[in-house]
């Protein structure tokens, strides 16, 4: 049966807004805390585990990912995500916190990873005319998901319970996501459309590059190139800066400009919108100017935002500012995948994609902590966002030294080629 690409993408789209429900943890937080008697640091740790999980597996699972397919690794995710979710209202109802930390965090945190990677690279052989786009639609899945999930975990807490709030929602995420896995497919020959003809007998400049018309790396080969590394690097400091402001962006309205808790939760809210909005527009942004140089416009509005964000005292222009940097976080996960498939192919893409989210995982641990040591050392919010803005500075300036020595393309001795291969850098001719 021929299928649609379109329904692919939403096959896509529905793994990714079950699993992205683990960004609405904050609301499950203080019912945890007052029901099991937990703290607020043990609480929080159950999300950091999860997000550092997600890291690992995605990083480790990869190449197993990639060597099943998309419908079985999609599968996988579901068993390991929805039975996080129903041994979380077990571990609640024993009041068993490191059974909380194996089930959300450690089990849960798998079927994140493998789910997160698993849509990618097929996605990507769907639409090779639009990559950024393509991938930039489930990544956004993810980044709207506490939209939804937010509400509803809010809904059946009050009028059903904690523990029946985890049993409704796996059963729910278990329907959705063995549905759409049992779609995921990549594409058959004919399925796919080919080059735009009329652009080529225009006579255009600007022409379309399939990433599989290029040389493929295999992981072993990515890995050894210094771009990987690189951009492992600034993917890390990225989502770090991001993630810490996510972890205090509503303390931090209420300290810093005054606003009212009500307002500070609609501004979270908000957030929420804007992240997945700015993954589906920065992704498609890419498409036309090319991902090296979103990238450094990225970094650029970062710079700025940051470093005014630590000045700001009236409460519009500080929602503008975190919203603004909240476009350019979710931007940067979903133009990474059509980015690496850009530098190095789509043969082994979620492979190579499970490495550099590894830097997600160790971010997820290490922004909440560095924004806490900061703020803990100098008594101030504005001295730790003035450190994001000078990070964001080491990340323009080896952004452009990557966008410049890769303008030609990556060289790289991989074992299974006879001779160097030389991949292009940009999509753009």
């Amino acid at each position: 049966m021929k299928k649609n690409r379109w329904l692919i993408a939403l096959s896509a789209m529905g793994i990714h807004i079950c699993i992205g429900s683990v960004y609405a943890w904050s609301v499950l937080t203080r019912p945890i805390m007052e029901s099991m008697g937990f703290s607020l640091k043990e609480t929080t740790w159950t999300f950091s585990l999860a997000i550092l999980f997600l890291g690992l597996s995605a990083g480790f699972l990869g190449s197993f990912v990639q060597k099943i397919g998309p419908r079985k690794s999609g599968l996988l995710s579901m068993v390991f995500f929805c039975s996080g979710m129903f041994g979380t209202a077990a571990a609640l109802y024993f009041h068993s916190l490191p059974l909380l930390y194996i089930c959300y965090g450690v089990i849960g945190g798998i079927g994140l990873g493998t789910g997160y990677i698993t849509p990618v690279s097929t996605l990507v052989k769907w639409f090779p005319d639009n990559r950024g786009f393509a991938t930039g639609l489930a990544i956004m899945g993810f980044g709207f998901a506490s939209m939804i999930a937010g509400p509803v975990m809010q809904l059946l807490v009050q009028h059903v319970g904690l523990i029946p709030n985890f049993l409704i929602l796996g059963a729910v995420y278990m329907t959705i996501m063995t549905a759409s896995s049992l779609y995921l497919a990549p594409p058959k020959a004919g399925e796919v459309p080919q080059a735009d003809l009329a652009l080529r007998q225009a006579g255009e400049k600007k022409r379309i590059v399939y990433a599989d018309s290029l040389p493929q790396f295999t992981v072993k080969g990515a890995m050894k190139t210094w771009q990987l590394y690189t951009i492992w690097l600034l993917f890390f400091t990225n989502i770090t800066c991001g993630i810490a402001l996510l972890a205090v962006a509503s303390p931090m309205a209420q300290e810093v400009v005054g606003m009212s808790p009500m307002a500070a939760a609609s501004m979270v809210g908000i957030i929420g919108f804007m992240n997945g909005a700015g993954r589906i527009a920065w992704a498609t942004v890419s498409d036309y100017i090319g991902r090296s140089a979103t990238y450094v416009l990225f970094f650029a509005i970062e710079i700025v935002a940051f470093w005014q964000l630590s000045q700001v005292t009236n409460s519009f222009s500080f929602q503008v500012l975190v919203l603004l940097i909240i476009t350019c976080y979710g931007g940067g996960f979903s133009c990474m995948p059509a980015y690496l498939s850009d530098l190095f192919g789509t043969r082994e893409l979620s492979a190579i994609h499970g490495r550099i989210l590894t830097a997600w995982g160790a971010a997820g641990v290490a922004g909440p902590l560095l924004l806490a040591l900061i703020k803990e050392t100098t008594n101030s919010y504005a001295v730790t966002l003035q450190v994001f803005s000078a990070f964001f500075v080491g990340a323009l300036v080896l952004m452009l030294f990557l966008k410049y020595q890769t303008r030609h393309g990556i060289v790289c001795h991989d074992a299974e080629n006879l001779r160097p291969v030389r991949q292009k850098a940009e999509v753009k001719g």
